[in-house]
């Protein structure tokens, strides 16, 4: 989902341009390490467990109801982005996947936050995912077509990864906005204490 990883992308170089609190140590702990690994695994292994189910259940083409019109499971194999955007673009879409999840790897290395780990959890699983098709199904070679099969009214036809990414990139957007850095301290936290230091320097001058 290419649109959506790069918003969520784009919104960590501005949770990582905060200067380090001075009370939290550097590196990421290993607490949200496995947040966030638990995350991906979780995302990845559910993916791909309706996708292969939807491939064996679904392969007659026949839209099977779920909750009335409201949800239904109609297969369908995706060249493009989600919501079938960019069909003629897939291995530069395959192209900012890859990029996106290296950038949130690089970026984990600072990660203090139950919710980053949370978030770039899902992104690498959901991006994982959907490469996995880009990759290991027809045509292969990062050209694969994308497994899809939930159907909401007047809406394009998606997966559990797109998903993901789109619950992901929801919260960056929802932590961002509360100015939770990755170390987990509030920017208003931050100035607080570094006011605080300021007055300290001041009063030993």
């Amino acid at each position: 989902m290419p649109s959506m990883q790069a918003e969520a992308g784009a919104s960590l170089s501005s949770a990582t341009t905060a200067p380090d609190h001075p009370r939290t140590p550097r590196g990421a702990s290993s607490r949200h390490l496995v947040v966030l690994a638990l995350a991906a695994a979780s995302a990845y292994g559910i993916d791909q467990a309706t996708k292969a189910w939807a491939l064996d259940a679904l392969a007659d083409g026949r839209p099977r109801e779920v909750i009335g019109s409201f949800l239904r499971f109609q297969l369908t194999h995706n060249p493009g982005a989600a919501f079938s955007l960019g069909t003629n673009s897939t291995i530069f879409i395959t192209a900012i996947a890859v990029a996106v999840v290296i950038a949130v790897l690089f970026t984990a290395r600072k990660l203090r936050s139950t919710g980053w780990a949370l978030a770039f959890g899902l992104i690498v699983g959901g991006a994982v995912g959907n490469l996995t098709d880009r990759f290991l199904r027809p045509p292969g070679g990062g050209k694969g077509y994308v497994v899809d099969f939930l159907q909401l009214p007047n809406w394009p036809i998606f997966n559990v990864a797109d998903i993901a990414i789109c619950t992901a990139a929801a919260l960056v957007v929802l932590l961002t906005f509360r100015g939770v850095g990755l170390d987990g301290i509030r920017d208003r936290d931050r100035e607080t204490d570094k006011d605080t230091e300021n007055d300290g320097n001041e009063d030993a001058a």
